[in-house]
């Protein structure tokens, strides 16, 4: 019994926990993340995410990931990149940018 209680407080706090990875994509702020067509408009997204709306990560899949860091990724608005970091749902902690 007590191993079976151990073994579900084991996986309760698994579940929260976020695995290093690399994400591909562009950064483009969030208004224009539902239009693919936006992907690699570095003077669109600069002005944007200088007014106010957050950068975030849009894939080649079209999966759109908030980014925890603002800072660590505006100067690469509108640029592709990879982003080695920690995604916990839909927003990735960023390590590096290239």
């Amino acid at each position: 019994m007590s191993k079976s209680i151990l073994m579900l407080a084991l996986a309760a706090g698994l579940s929260n926990v976020a695995l290093a990875a690399e994400f591909k994509g562009y950064i483009i702020d969030e208004k224009c993340s539902t239009n693919p067509k936006m992907k690699g408009n570095v003077d669109c997204a600069t002005m944007c995410i200088k007014g106010g709306s957050p950068a975030v990560l849009l894939t080649d899949e079209g999966k759109v990931y908030k980014i925890a860091d603002q800072a660590k990724v505006t100067p690469m608005a509108g640029k592709q990149v990879t982003i080695t970091g920690e995604a916990k749902g839909d927003t990735i902690t960023v390590a590096s940018v290239k």
